[in-house]
């Protein structure tokens, strides 16, 4: 296994100004569950999950009407958009001419090869990239039937059979999802088409589920990949509000060493030495500072067990006890301050750090 950092060489492309592959950081991406059709509420989405640090956004093109609002959701924004499209080649050429930077579409559905061809040759003239998205549940019939399941096996000859048709037009601007419900289905797929190909990979394990059961399979799926060298874009797909996407992406890239964006928050598991309200603290902080953007690692702890040093290791750390905390700074005891004040001064503290406007 490649060390964390020791990243697969990918060729490199970009989705409007973003770099994707080569020697890129990797990339974070979320989709906007919004109405297309409702310019209003998708940039008012997209507006949100960019400050919350989404760097490329999906948006779904489902009907004309939604190609029409695509070109004015364009214009209302400044981070690169991707059309999702499905069934309808119409509506890629659409997206397209409506200024998607990007589109990710299913060859196995798009409408035949010839339609395919057409999507991919107006991509090619505009310098717009393509996401081949093979989805375990829409493997190929015949791949089903050769391989008994939507193995890895059969994502990959998927993929790799939509690749070599791009290809095969002198199409090289694509990158390749290979999704499961499944994280060793996922994991094993992505490590097969990274030994045979250097093409872009966008990660993700598709469905995870809600909260914390999407949030644990896609920190192991995406993790164990990115801990091998193997991904380019990331996205985390829960059941939730897409900005619930952006923590748990960072929290995984940061964990890895591979972004170092935003507070890195420690706190304790809570056991009965802990006298103080600290599990309402730490929820009340870590919403308070999801947005900040500098990196710093933000220690609350419960005890005097393991939080004074704790607290020491972090830029900005409280380590609680009965009525009162002591503020650490840079490893250095500044002052105890009572517990009703703890969070405010924390906030403070993290304010005057970053120079970030906690609001």
């Amino acid at each position: 296994m490649k060390a964390v950092g020791e990243r697969r060489r990918s060729r490199r492309i970009h989705i409007g100004n973003v770099p994707i592959g080569g020697t890129a950081p990797v990339v974070v991406q979320s989709m906007t569950n919004t109405d297309t059709r409702d310019v209003t509420a998708t940039v008012a989405q997209i507006q949100r999950l960019h400050r919350a640090g989404c760097e490329i956004v999906r948006v779904a093109v489902q009907n004309p009407e939604a190609v029409e609002a695509l070109e004015r959701i364009k214009k209302a924004v400044t981070i690169p958009i991707i059309a999702d499209i499905h069934f309808d080649h119409r509506l890629a050429l659409g997206a397209l001419k409506a200024g998607a930077d990007g589109l990710r579409i299913n060859p196995g559905n798009i409408g035949g090869e010839e339609k395919v061809r057409r999507v991919a040759r107006e991509a090619h003239d505009r310098g717009v990239p393509i996401r081949i998205g093979v989805n375990s549940g829409s493997v190929e019939k015949d791949l089903l039937a050769k391989y008994g399941a939507p193995t890895a096996e059969a994502m990959v000859e998927s993929a790799l059979r939509h690749m070599d048709l791009l290809a095969s037009w002198g199409l090289e601007n694509f990158k390749v999802s290979l999704k499961s419900s499944d994280v060793l289905t996922t994991v094993e797929a992505y490590r097969k088409l990274a030994a045979v190909s250097d093409v872009p990979l966008h990660l993700g394990v598709t469905e995870a589920g809600p909260g914390v059961l999407g949030a644990v399979k896609s920190a192991l799926g995406i993790g164990l990949l990115l801990a091998e060298g193997i991904g380019d874009t990331i996205r985390v797909s829960i059941t939730a509000d897409p900005e619930e996407e952006l923590p748990i992406a960072y929290g995984i890239l940061r964990s890895l060493g591979l972004r170092h964006r935003g507070v890195d928050l420690i706190s304790c598991p809570t056991c009965g030495r802990t006298e103080w309200n600290l599990l309402e603290v730490v929820q009340q902080a870590e919403r308070w500072l999801r947005h900040i953007v500098t990196p710093i690692k933000v220690a609350v702890m419960g005890c005097a067990v393991n939080g004074p040093g704790e607290a020491r290791e972090a830029d900005v750390g409280i380590a609680g006890g009965r009525g009162q905390g002591i503020l650490f700074k840079k490893g250095l005891l500044v002052e105890k301050v009572p517990q009703e004040k703890i969070l405010d001064r924390l906030l403070q503290e993290v304010q005057a750090m970053t120079g970030e406007r906690i609001v």
